[in-house]
């Protein structure tokens, strides 16, 4: 998994009834755009994710 500052990161649900989650990335802290990740939330929470097999990276429309 790689990233940039800027794109999402698509958590999937893994219970039934729950929504995903969608978090901007603000900062890439791995070296190469590798995990962890300083994401933000759309309710303005931010927090380091290690990003799980539920989770990809979408690419941000530059």
């Amino acid at each position: 998994m790689q990233a940039t500052v800027g794109d999402h990161l698509h958590v999937h649900s893994n219970t039934v009834g729950a929504s995903d989650r969608i978090a901007e990335i603000v900062e890439v802290r791995g070296a190469d755009g590798q995990p962890p990740y300083l994401v933000r939330f759309p309710d303005g929470h931010e927090s380091l994710v290690f990003p799980g097999p539920d989770s990809v990276v979408e690419p941000s429309q530059r």
